[in-house]
């Protein structure tokens, strides 16, 4: 893949997760500032249609990512971002001060995310079996959730998902950030989905769970972001492993 493509695909990723919208070539020339003609773009997204990166949901003039081009994004387009300074106030804060009051941080973290992503947000600890979710609502209002099959699919995974932890987090090592995306993803039951994981322990040696769940049209680099900087915060007194599930329609690729 070229300079240009990487670009138009970076633009047309973006543009996907802002509006759920298959996207063609006269939008990414005029809302992006390619510096590039509309022909143009559409001769390099039919160049990456015939890749595998992008594709023609239905009959649709536009194209949106497949696995395989977000994967390329993901590994070789993103940038890694900071939290803004108001995400960073607002955790340390709220985490912070919650601590302090012995609250459980499980409880509030997953209430944090959740808000600050529009995400359903999963937390809990490992060895206690003990698990919170807020977002619920926030799934309902994206435009992959609008059909009742995918909403019955996520909430049936909701009541097991826990049981698949120790699957998930075997064989990776302690502090790796991984990504899955579509058939990569290790539950099968939802290979339809992208999922950030990333574990560590806290000092006793307990392992707890804080998973986000939305569209795979996700902010990747935000959520992504968000994660490490928790981490940053929680530090060494506290033990998390982060999923992000990116659930997507049935039947696409």
């Amino acid at each position: 893949m070229n300079a240009r493509q990487k670009k138009i695909l970076a633009a047309l990723i973006k543009e996907y997760s802002h509006t759920a919208i298959p996207v063609g070539s006269k939008i990414l020339a005029e809302k992006h500032n390619l510096k590039i003609s509309s022909a143009t773009i559409r001769n390099d997204m039919s160049v990456l249609e015939r890749e595998g990166y992008l594709y023609h949901p239905h009959i649709s003039a536009g194209r949106i990512p497949t696995d395989k081009g977000y994967r390329y994004f993901v590994e070789e387009v993103m940038n890694d971002r900071k939290p803004t300074r108001r995400e960073q106030i607002r955790l340390k804060e709220e985490l912070l001060k919650l601590r302090a009051k012995n609250a459980r941080l499980s409880r509030t973290t997953a209430k944090l995310l959740s808000a600050l992503t529009g995400n359903l947000a999963i937390s809990g600890v490992l060895d206690r079996d003990e698990f919170c979710n807020f977002g619920i609502r926030e799934l309902m209002e994206e435009p992959e959730f609008q059909k009742l099959d995918e909403m019955c699919r996520l909430a049936e995974i909701l009541d097991y998902i826990d049981e698949k932890f120790d699957q998930i987090i075997s064989g990776m090592k302690e502090g790796e950030t991984k990504i899955f995306i579509g058939k990569e993803n290790p539950i099968s039951e939802i290979s339809g989905c992208s999922m950030i994981v990333s574990p560590y322990k806290l000092k006793s040696g307990e392992k707890g769970i804080l998973a986000l769940i939305g569209p795979k049209r996700m902010r990747y680099a935000k959520n992504k972001s968000l994660i490490e900087y928790i981490k940053k915060i929680l530090g060494s007194s506290t033990t998390i492993i982060i999923f992000i599930y990116n659930v997507i329609p049935s039947g696409t690729p």
